[in-house]
């Protein structure tokens, strides 16, 4: 159960902000870290910032997960990226001083911390780890972005969604797969009828196990096989 008062969510306790770019911050940067971010907790389905506004700040995934995506032409998402808990959302628009050109949306409910434009930039300013670990998660983000692309121009929905089962495995990490259908079709980029009808064939294969909406890998080395890793 979520604190919605937030009144335990601190930066020297978070357990989130040990794996983010936060991560190596000292005793002092912590207190001032403390001083200048805002916690708030997120409804499932809320909106963190919309495709075509102007960034504002930076989001701190402290507990839950957050979808990243885009709108077609005819309105149908496409999801890019799902965001964990230690995940800071935002930074890439905000550096270019460019609009988002992506939405995020919560997929469950979530604590979330807001740091100010100003404040973030000062820190990258004067904190070389968190410069350097920025540069290093967008050249990764870069790396991640070509390989998505890849695999949804050149394999066949079913690697493709054997792929997707791998990447969401990792997200959920030891907890099962807790996603809509409509959401992992947009995901791996289908029509949610034709992820149902894959889905049932990898259960018939002994390859996952549902449980109503949650799925349950069984068999990683075979879907790596599937999504030809």
């Amino acid at each position: 159960m979520l604190d919605k008062s937030h009144k335990h969510v601190t930066c020297s306790t978070c357990v989130s902000r040990k794996i983010s770019l936060f991560g190596t911050f000292c005793e002092d940067e912590l207190k001032h870290l403390e001083e200048n971010h805002a916690c708030s907790h997120y409804k499932k389905n809320q909106s963190l910032f919309l495709e075509s506004s102007f960034p504002r700040g930076v989001y701190c995934l402290n507990q839950g997960r957050v979808k990243i995506f885009k709108r077609g032409d005819e309105g149908k998402e496409q999801i890019i990226h799902i965001a964990k808990a230690g995940e800071i959302i935002g930074f890439r628009a905000m550096l270019s001083g460019e609009p988002y050109n992506v939405s995020a949306e919560t997929l469950e409910e979530s604590n979330i911390c807001f740091i100010g434009k100003d404040e973030f930039l000062t820190m990258m300013d004067t904190n070389p780890t968190l410069r350097n670990g920025i540069i290093k998660e967008l050249s990764k983000e870069l790396a991640d972005r070509a390989d998505f692309i890849t695999n949804m121009a050149q394999k066949s929905v079913r690697e493709r969604l054997a792929f997707a089962l791998i990447l969401l495995m990792k997200v959920y990490e030891n907890e099962p797969i807790n996603l809509s259908r409509e959401d992992m079709a947009n995901f791996v980029g289908t029509a949610t009828e034709t992820l149902i009808r894959l889905l049932k064939e990898f259960k018939e294969e002994g390859l996952i196990e549902v449980q109503t909406r949650k799925l349950i890998v069984l068999d990683t080395r075979k879907l790596m096989e599937i999504a030809g890793k």
